[in-house]
């Protein structure tokens, strides 16, 4: 039976899968000769060429196949998709590339190749095609991308079911398998890449006043901790945050896997080291924690270290950091409110092999952390407003006094929006650094 015939936009994924299959064995073949031969690796741009070259090759001796078997060969138009489809297959993410590439689309959640629920920006949520035709050619596709996407490959299989990644346009993917009936894949979108704090007050996440008081706490060197819920906009506050960071200082960001980017705008950051935790092989060997990682930035000469999430035992490590000449350092928690981020920071640190006591932790904390800026999500989907990200509150650590002491210095106002509250107490500082004298003269 011959090959399904290739429509004009969608390519056939049986034939994207064969060829896919051709194009790697060849490409693991030449990977093969260059180590025998002692030639240097090929970079992963260059592979990227190589298969091209190789994708081009197959496709030839595809279509001499349908011409020798008395079939239309595909047209010059017809070719070019299915070449798309079969990179994407190799160094992309396969027939999930669609959908990364629509704008409107929000986040995408698999349970199993063939129940694909989209989320849009206005809201709706509904479900898409397969973008597998099994379970098992999913979990391969995963495990393509956990080789060829980020710092080093990372394994996932029944031994290593768990697995997140930045995938090459910013999206964040979390998979699990082996844990659950089926393969769960999570993927979500960064719409925002290069951002700045006042395209976030022009899309309603905060008002002119808690950006202008953020650009001076950044200014001023204030350690300052993003919190909020899954998906409530903390990366995206962190990049606006760093871009408020002066060109001339050197940044070490640190993160379980790579998303912040910050290394990728040369013009805004020019000396940037990115840190990614690795994870250990299959005996165990070779892991370096986030706790490592943050320990090593402080060898780096850093100006500020930015930790994209604190999740467990890298909670103490980083707050040493703030509190040891490291000020303007940037970190996002995962807390309910603003108030509650110091009993889970509490709690982290408990389970750190330090074993802080929670009065020793508050201490510390009180010596570290400046502000904390908590974001709420809101689905407004009753009111045709779709999704929308807003701060809502900041909180200003002032002491401590066998716990945390702080004030609400931005409370959420009538519009949702953080309004100002209470006195800064450290005040003057901020508006040496360029806090808006108008915006003061508003208080009251």
């Amino acid at each position: 039976m011959s090959e399904q015939r290739l429509a004009t936009r969608t390519a056939d994924p049986m034939l994207v899968r064969r060829l896919r299959s051709q194009v790697a064995d060849r490409l693991n073949q030449q990977r093969r000769s260059d180590e025998v031969l002692g030639r240097t690796p090929m970079s992963a741009e260059d592979e990227r060429q190589f298969a091209r070259s190789l994708i081009v090759q197959v496709l030839e001796d595809y279509a001499r196949g349908e011409i020798t078997d008395g079939r239309t060969p595909p047209t010059a138009e017809e070719e070019e998709v299915v070449a798309s489809a079969v990179h994407a297959a190799l160094f992309g993410v396969g027939r999930l590339q669609p959908l990364l590439e629509n704008p409107e689309v929000e986040n995408i959640d698999i349970n199993g190749y063939d129940r694909v629920f989209v989320q849009y920006a206005d809201g709706r949520e509904e479900l898409a095609d397969p973008v597998a035709d099994s379970d098992e050619e999913l979990i391969e596709l995963i495990q393509i991308l956990a080789s060829s996407v980020g710092l080093a490959s990372r394994p996932f299989d029944s031994a290593n079911p768990q697995l997140d990644l930045r995938l090459p346009d910013g999206s964040r993917l979390s998979a699990v398998m082996a844990v659950c009936a089926r393969p769960s894949i999570s993927l979500r979108r960064a719409r925002l890449g290069k951002v700045s704090l006042d395209d976030l007050v022009g899309n309603g996440t905060m008002t002119a006043q808690v950006a202008s008081f953020l650009k001076a706490a950044v200014r001023a060197r204030k350690n300052i901790m993003i919190a909020g819920s899954t998906n409530s906009g903390k990366t995206t506050l962190l990049r606006a945050l760093a871009g408020e960071i002066p060109p001339h200082e050197r940044l070490i960001t640190v993160e379980r896997a790579m998303e912040l980017g910050l290394d990728k705008f040369e013009d805004a950051h020019p000396n940037v080291v990115a840190f990614e935790e690795r994870l250990p092989n299959s005996e165990g060997l070779g892991g370096v924690t986030m706790a490592e990682l943050v320990r090593r930035s402080l060898r780096q000469n850093p100006s500020r270290v930015i930790v994209g999430e604190v999740l467990g035992d890298e909670i103490v490590t980083m707050l040493n950091a703030m509190s040891q000449g490291n000020d303007g350092s940037l970190s996002t928690i995962h807390a309910n409110s603003s108030l509650e981020v110091f009993n889970r920071i509490a709690t982290y640190a408990l389970q750190a092999s330090e074993r802080l006591p929670v009065e020793a932790t508050h201490m510390l904390i009180s010596g570290s952390i400046n502000f904390v800026v908590f974001l709420r999500k809101r689905n407004d989907y009753h009111a045709g407003g779709g999704m929308s990200r807003v701060v809502e509150s900041i909180r200003e650590v002032t002491g401590v006094d066998g716990r945390v002491l702080s004030s609400e210095v931005f409370t959420v106002g009538r519009d949702g929006q953080a309004v100002p509250h209470a006195t800064i107490s450290c005040i003057d500082d901020l508006v040496e650094h360029g806090y808006e004298s108008d915006t003061l003269a508003r208080w009251g």
